[in-house]
């Protein structure tokens, strides 16, 4: 399986458009365009019936006692863990590619609908709750369930800069045996034993002036 993207050189700094965050004034962070990103693959393993995307980032801190605070940085030994950025699944093995822009335009608060897409052309796939779920829980004016893709929005005084991987799956299933509101974890454990193949694409993102 092969899988590439003409939004960034696989490795490289994601672009802003395709991040939920961007640097705005000289002390000051705000929400960017949020385009998802064009995405292609080839050389499918013989069987696959449908495929699977998960996007996450694994550099996330364990802890939030330090995150977005002035004055100080969170430190890069701190120990990290994954954020789900996307995850759609049922893709029928037919198709080839995800034009920029089709799941995501701008950051919706509280969040874009789902499970259901309504992308042209894709309306049979489905889409999980990505972790900024989680992460607005708390905050009356951005509370709610986010599905789809909502890109990079590290914090600003992390140390570390954030690697975001695609990773695509083929599938044995037609249909993923997932159901109603799925999250990150729960989706990675549905599709393990039906895995024919996978291959990823990957970027890096941060907001730390000090390592632009």
């Amino acid at each position: 399986m092969k899988l590439w993207s003409d939004s960034w050189v696989n490795g490289e700094r994601i672009p802003v458009r395709y991040a939920a965050g961007r640097l705005d004034t000289p002390e000051g962070v705000t929400f960017a365009d949020n385009l998802s990103p064009h995405l292609a693959w080839s050389d499918l393993p013989v069987g696959t019936r449908s495929l699977a995307l998960i996007c996450h980032d694994f550099d996330v801190p364990s802890r939030g006692d330090d995150v977005n605070q002035a004055g100080r940085e969170i430190p890069a030994d701190l120990p990290r863990v994954d954020f789900f950025h996307w995850l759609l699944v049922d893709l029928p093995a037919s198709v080839s590619s995800l034009p920029a822009g089709t799941f995501s335009e701008g950051f919706t608060a509280r969040g874009k609908p789902g499970p259901a897409v309504a992308a042209p052309g894709f309306t049979m796939a489905r889409q999980g709750i990505n972790d900024y779920t989680g992460w607005f829980a708390g905050d009356p004016a951005m509370a709610g369930d986010y599905y789809g893709y909502d890109g990079p929005f590290p914090p600003w005084n992390d140390s570390l800069i954030h690697h975001y991987v695609f990773t695509l799956y083929a599938l044995d299933v037609a249909r993923t045996p997932i159901e109603g509101r799925f999250a990150g974890a729960a989706l990675r454990q549905a599709i393990y034993p039906h895995v024919l193949g996978a291959a990823t694409h990957s970027g890096t993102y941060t907001l730390n002036r000090r390592l632009l």
